[in-house]
């Protein structure tokens, strides 16, 4: 690693800020990649050993009270992602 330090950032954008973005979002889209794939696995292994039939989670349809929960938890989700993007302090306290 000693040997990275002295080499340039490598660029890709004006504001080296948004390759440092760019970072992030591929990062998190390797995790969420990494998520698809074991639930893909967690899903065939359910249906391979019984518990779960095959197709039972794309027709499952959520009773009002799990939706509802669902959308409230959906909603806080992305309020919180886009709190930096709207421009909302981060930190509550006195400036």
């Amino acid at each position: 690693m000693s040997e990275l330090r002295g080499r340039p950032e490598q660029t890709y954008f004006a504001d080296p800020a948004i390759d440092r973005i760019m970072g992030v979002v591929m990062a998190l889209a390797g995790e969420v990649y990494v998520l698809r794939d074991r639930v893909r696995v967690l899903e065939a292994r359910l249906v391979e050993q019984g518990a779960l039939a095959p197709g039972a989670l794309d027709s499952w349809k959520p009773t009002p009270e799990q939706a509802q929960a669902t959308q409230a938890d959906r909603d806080a989700f992305v309020s919180h992602l886009l709190d930096n993007l709207l421009g909302q302090q981060a930190a509550r306290g006195p400036l």
